[in-house]
C-alpha cells in the first residue's frame, strides 16, 4: 500500500525551503563576493604549487558547530591559496567593506591569520604560482609573534612622480582578540579617505588614508625637507649659558680639602672586643679522610661565625667612623651666565620636496584575487565567511547572522566549562575536611586562621587549590622545623650604648650605622674546604 506524504509537512517543507531560498538571495544581495565555504573549496580555489608551501588545507567543521570553513591543518607549515574572482572589484567607487571571520582554536603563537586581496597580476601569471612576492593592493588581518601583536591593514599605492610601489601601514593597529573564540574582522574604505577597523563589529579604529599621522611611510610627502647640503657654520654658538669668564675663586676655596674625616668625637663602645675575630675556626668540623696534603694542600677547618661578636658591639680593631668634612667644597667652578652669543639650537634650512604630490584620494590599485598566504606555527585557523561589498548594512547583516551566534555559542560553552572547573570535585572535598581537621592539631593553634583562610580560598576557587594546598604544607612544615630544631636564643646582657647622635655620611645615612647594618648582614662567605682541581 503507498503510503502518502502527510500534507501538513510537505506544507512546512516547502514554507521552510522558500525560506532558505530567500534568505540565501538576501545574504548575497548587494554582496561583491561572499564566500562561506558550505561547500569544498577544491575546484574554486587554487592552492600554490610552489615547494615552500607544504601546508596541507581542509574544507573542515568549527569545532562545536556544523558550519565549515577553510582549515589550516598543520603547525609549523607555510600556506598559500588563492580564489581568483569573477569580475574585478574597484576600490575607487564609493565605500568598500572586506570582512572575513577568522577562528583561533589552538591559539595563535607565531603566525599570520590575514587576507591578501591581490591587484591584478602580470600577463602569464597562474594561480597555482601564488606565493609572497604576488602583488596585493591590501593585506588585512591578525598578525602574531613576539612582540608583534596587531590586526595589520597595509595598502600598497603607486608612487605618482616615481612609478614605484610603496607599502602603507596602519600606524596604530587594533591588538588581536586572545581567546580561542570566531570573531569577525571588517576594514571599511569610505569615498571621503576614512578607514574604519571593527572587530567582531566593535570600532577599534578610524583614520584617514591622506593624514600623515595615521600611516607610516605617510601617504603624501611633506611638501618641505631639510637641505642635506645645508651645515652649521663654525662660528655658530648653541650655548645658552657659559662660565662667567669675570670670575674668580675665592682665596678660601680650598680645592683639596677631603670629602669626608674622621669623626675625633666618636668613642668606642663599651663592650667591644679588641681582640676577638669576626670568625672562627669550626670546632665540630673534621679533616676529610680522603684529604692529601700534598696533593690537596694543607687543610684548614671552614670559618663559622663567632658567637662572642654577635653578642658584642663589635669584634675587632674599632675604627673611628668617617663623617663629612665641612671645609670640603670641591673643585671650584665658575658660575655659569647668559651667552651673550647664543644663537639658538642650528637646524638645516627647509627646502622643497621634489619628491612632494597631492591627492584628493589614494589611487587604489583594484581587487582581482582573493589570497592566503601565511606561515604559522600553529593549527586549527579556520577562516570563513569573506566578504567583499559596497554597503555597511550588508556587511553587518552578515555578522548579526552568520557570525554573532557561532561566537555566543563558543563563548557560552567556555562559561559553562569554566563554572564545571570552578565546583569542587568529591576527592577535592574530602581533602577539604581532612586540612579542616589538620587545623585543629594544638600545635598549630596559632596558625589556624591563616590555614582556615587559605582553605575559604580554596573551596571559592578550586583551580587554584593545588597552589592553596601547597601553602598550607609550607605553614605546617616551618611549625614542624621549628618545633623540631627551634628554641628562644639565650637573652644577652649588652653593654648600654652611648646615646650621641652618629655622624652623618653624604647619603645622609650613620656611618656608624652603615657599619652596624654590615654587621647584622652575616659575616663573610666561610671559606670552602672542596679541593680546587
Amino acid at each position: 500500500m503507498e503510503t502518502r506524504p502527510n500534507p501538513l509537512l510537505v506544507r512546512v517543507a516547502t514554507v521552510l525551503i522558500v525560506c532558505c531560498v530567500a534568505f540565501r538571495i538576501r545574504a548575497s544581495d548587494n554582496a561583491i563576493f561572499y564566500e562561506p565555504f558550505d561547500e569544498t573549496f577544491e575546484g574554486r580555489w587554487t592552492a600554490s604549487d610552489i615547494d615552500d608551501y607544504q601546508g596541507v588545507w581542509r574544507h573542515a567543521k568549527s569545532e562545536g558547530h556544523d558550519d565549515y570553513g577553510l582549515l589550516v591543518s598543520e603547525k609549523a607549515r607555510k600556506y598559500a591559496i588563492v580564489k581568483e574572482l569573477d569580475e574585478i572589484v574597484s576600490l575607487k567607487d564609493g565605500t568598500v567593506v572586506l570582512q572575513y571571520e577568522v577562528r583561533l582554536q589552538n591559539g595563535l603563537e607565531c603566525g599570520g591569520a590575514y587576507l591578501k586581496y591581490l591587484r591584478p597580476q602580470d600577463a602569464g601569471w597562474k594561480a597555482k604560482e601564488f606565493d609572497n612576492e604576488s602583488p596585493y593592493s591590501i593585506m588585512f588581518g591578525p598578525d602574531k609573534c613576539g612582540l608583534t601583536n596587531k590586526v595589520h591593514f597595509i595598502f600598497k599605492h603607486k608612487n605618482p612622480k616615481s612609478g614605484e610601489y610603496v607599502e602603507h601601514h596602519l600606524k596604530y593597529p587594533p591588538a588581536v582578540p586572545s581567546d580561542k573564540f570566531s570573531h569577525v574582522y571588517t576594514a571599511i574604505l569610505r569615498p571621503d579617505n576614512e578607514l574604519r577597523i571593527l572587530v567582531d563589529g566593535e570600532e577599534k579604529s578610524a583614520v584617514n588614508f591622506l593624514s600623515s599621522e595615521d600611516f607610516e611611510p605617510p601617504l603624501m610627502p611633506a611638501k618641505t625637507i631639510t637641505d642635506p647640503d645645508d651645515k652649521k657654520p663654525e662660528d655658530w654658538d648653541e650655548r645658552e649659558k657659559i662660565p662667567d669668564p669675570d670670575a674668580v675663586k675665592p682665596d678660601d676655596w680650598d680645592e683639596d680639602a677631603p670629602m669626608q674625616i674622621e669623626d675625633e668625637e666618636a668613642v668606642k663602645p663599651e663592650g667591644w672586643l679588641n681582640d676577638e675575630p669576626e670568625e672562627i675556626d669550626d670546632p665540630d668540623a673534621t679533616k676529610p679522610e680522603d684529604w692529601n696534603d700534598e696533593e690537596d694542600g694543607g687543610w684548614e677547618p671552614p670559618k663559622i661565625p663567632n658567637m662572642k661578636c654577635q653578642m658584642a658591639p663589635g669584634c675587632g680593631e674599632w675604627k673611628r667612623p668617617m663623617k663629612i668634612n665641612p671645609a670640603y667644597k670641591g673643585k671650584w667652578q665658575a658660575p655659569l651666565i647668559d651667552n651673550p652669543n647664543y644663537k639658538g639650537t642650528w637646524k638645516p634650512r627647509e627646502i622643497p620636496n621634489l619628491d612632494y604630490f597631492e591627492l584628493d584620494r589614494p589611487d587604489f590599485e583594484p581587487i582581482a584575487a582573493i589570497g592566503i598566504e601565511i606561515w604559522t606555527m600553529q593549527d586549527g585557523i579556520l577562516f570563513d565567511n569573506i566578504v567583499i561589498a559596497s554597503d555597511e548594512k550588508k556587511a553587518e547583516s552578515y555578522r548579526k547572522t552568520a557570525w554573532k551566534s557561532k561566537f555566543e555559542k563558543e563563548k557560552k560553552k567556555a562559561e559553562e566549562e569554566a563554572a564545571g572547573l570552578d565546583a569542587p570535585s568529591a576527592f577535592q572535598k574530602k581533602v577539604f575536611d581532612l586540612l579542616y581537621k589538620v587545623a585543629d592539631i594544638p600545635f598549630l593553634k596559632a596558625h589556624k586562621q591563616k590555614i582556615l583562610d587559605l582553605l575559604e580560598k580554596a573551596e571559592k576557587q578550586p583551580m587554584i587549590t593545588i597552589g592553596v594546598l601547597a601553602s598550607i604544607a609550607v605553614v605546617i612544615l616551618t611549625v614542624c622545623l621549628s618545633v623540631l630544631f627551634g628554641g628562644k636564643k639565650p637573652e644577652v646582657n649588652v653593654p648600654e650604648r652611648r646615646t650621641e647622635a652618629a655622624p652623618r655620611t653624604s647619603d645622609n645615612r650613620s656611618d656608624r650605622g652603615v657599619k652596624e647594618d654590615d654587621a647584622a648582614t652575616g659575616p663573610a662567605r666561610r671559606r670552602s674546604t672542596r679541593r680546587e682541581t
